[in-house]
C-alpha cells in the first residue's frame, strides 16, 4: 500500500483496497487475503447505492435508518438479498442493522488524505517501529506464555511459532491494542456512507465485510455485539469479516471464534490464514543471496515470485559464503526493494514463496519484512 498513516488498524483491508503500491509501508494493523474463488460466496445483490451523506450525518445517529424510522432502501435490499442467498433469519439482521450506529471517527480516519503533500517511504524509519526493544521484548514474553500453543500451530500449518508471535505483536501489540469500535457500526457506516463517493468500489467491499459479518453472527460463531478497529478488523490478529469467515480456526473446538480473548483461536488462526495463502513448510522467508551491485532490474514489485535462482545467478547473485540452495533454489524468488525515498537508496532481499505468503496478510514489502525481522529477533532470546 501506499503510506497509509490512516490505516491503522484495517484488519484484511489491505488486502482488499485497491490502489496502493505493494512496496510502500502501508502500516498495521493490517492483515490480507480475501478468500481463494473457488471457496467465495456469490457476492450479495446490493442494489443501487445511494448518494453518499457523510458528514450530513451526525455522530451516533442511527446508521441504517431513514428519517422515518424504517430501513434506508438499500440497506432494505441489502439485507433482503442477504437473507434470501444465504438462507438466514431476515428478522434478526433488520434488528441488528436498525441497532447500528453511524460513526463520525470511523469516516475521518478511513476518509482519504488531503492532496498535495508527498510523504517519502522510509525502509528505517517504518522497521524501527516494529522490531524495537519494547515489542521485541513483549513478544518473547508472549512467546514463552503460550510456547505450547505456537508449537502445537507450527506442527499443523508448518508457519514457524516466531512468525505467527511476530505477526500478532505487529498487528495488535500482543493483544494490546485491538480497537474498540463496534465492528457493527463501523461496518455499517463504511458499507452506506464510505467517505469518498468517488471510490463506490470500496464501499461495495465494506458491504460484503458487512454480509460476512452478519452471516457469522447468525451462525453463531461472532458475537453482534464484537469490537475491533475502526475498518471492522477483529481480535488479535485483525481479521477483516470475510478471512474469519474462510481463514479463522475455533482452536479449542467450542463452536465459538474469538480472536480477541481467546489466544489458541487467535494463534491457530494465523497459522491458517499463512498456510493457505502460499506458506511452505520448511523454507526460509529470504534466500541467503548476494545479489549483483545495483539489482535494481531485477525487481518488479509484484506479490508473486517471478524469478528463478538460474535467473538470479545468470545475473551475477550468488550465495553468501557457507550456505547452500538447497530447498529454495528450486522455488520461485523474487528481489525485494526497501527503499530510502529520500535519498534515492534501497536495500535488497531475495524473497522465497514464504516472503510472499507474509505479503498476502498486509500487500507491503515493509509489513513483511519487519514480521520477518521482528521474528528473527523473537527466536534469537527464546530458544528452540
Amino acid at each position: 500500500m501506499f503510506i497509509c498513516r490512516r490505516l491503522l488498524q484495517l484488519g484484511t483491508l489491505s488486502a482488499l483496497l485497491a490502489g496502493c503500491s505493494t512496496t510502500a509501508p502501508s502500516a498495521p494493523n493490517t492483515v490480507a487475503g480475501q478468500p481463494a474463488a473457488e471457496s467465495t460466496p456469490a457476492p450479495i445483490r446490493i442494489g443501487p447505492s445511494a448518494p453518499t451523506p457523510g458528514s450530513e450525518l451526525a455522530d451516533d445517529a442511527p446508521a441504517a435508518l431513514a428519517a422515518n424510522g424504517t430501513l434506508r432502501p438499500e440497506v432494505r435490499t441489502f439485507v433482503e438479498n442477504l437473507a434470501t442467498e444465504r438462507q438466514l433469519p431476515l428478522d434478526p439482521m433488520v434488528a441488528a442493522l436498525a441497532g447500528s450506529r453511524y460513526n463520525a471517527t470511523v469516516a475521518r480516519l478511513i476518509a482519504p488524505s488531503p492532496p498535495g503533500k508527498k510523504i517519502w517511504r522510509s525502509w528505517l524509519t517504518y522497521r524501527s517501529r516494529f522490531v524495537e526493544p519494547k515489542r521485541i521484548g513483549w513478544g518473547v514474553e508472549f512467546y514463552n506464555e503460550n510456547r505450547d500453543l505456537l508449537n502445537q500451530a507450527a506442527q499443523r500449518f508448518g508457519v514457524p511459532a516466531p512468525v505467527i508471535a511476530s505477526i500478532i505483536g505487529v498487528e495488535t501489540l500482543y493483544g494490546r491494542n485491538m480497537g474498540n469500535f463496534r465492528v457493527l457500526d463501523a461496518l455499517t457506516t463504511l458499507a452506506f456512507d464510505y467517505p469518498d463517493p468517488a471510490k463506490p468500489e470500496r464501499a461495495t467491499m465494506f458491504r460484503g465485510q458487512l454480509a460476512d459479518f452478519l452471516t457469522l453472527v447468525m451462525k453463531d460463531k461472532l458475537d453482534l455485539e464484537t469490537r475491533g478497529s475502526y475498518a471492522g478488523a477483529i481480535g488479535m490478529p485483525q481479521f477483516m469479516p470475510t478471512s474469519v469467515m474462510h481463514y479463522a480456526v475455533d482452536g479449542d473446538d467450542n463452536g465459538h471464534i474469538d480472536l480477541s480473548n481467546n489466544t489458541r483461536d487467535a494463534i491457530m488462526s494465523v497459522g491458517s490464514f499463512l498456510s493457505q495463502h502460499g506458506w511452505q513448510r520448511g523454507l526460509p522467508v529470504f534466500a541467503p543471496v548476494v545479489l549483483p551491485a545495483d539489482p535494481t532490474a531485477l525487481v518488479d514489485g509484484g506479490l508473486e515470485p517471478k524469478q528463478s535462482w538460474g535467473t538470479l545467478t545468470a545475473a551475477g547473485a550468488r550465495l553468501q559464503p557457507g550456505a547452500s540452495a538447497s530447498g529454495w533454489g528450486s522455488q520461485p524468488l523474487g528481489v525485494v526493494d526497501l527503499v530510502e525515498e529520500a535519498r534515492g537508496t534501497a536495500q535488497y532481499r531475495v524473497g522465497t514463496p514464504n516472503f510472499f505468503a507474509l505479503t498476502k496478510y498486509n500487500r507491503s514489502y515493509f509489513y513483511a519484512t519487519s514480521v520477518a525481522d521482528l521474528a528473527s529477533e523473537i527466536e534469537a532470546r527464546v530458544g528452540r
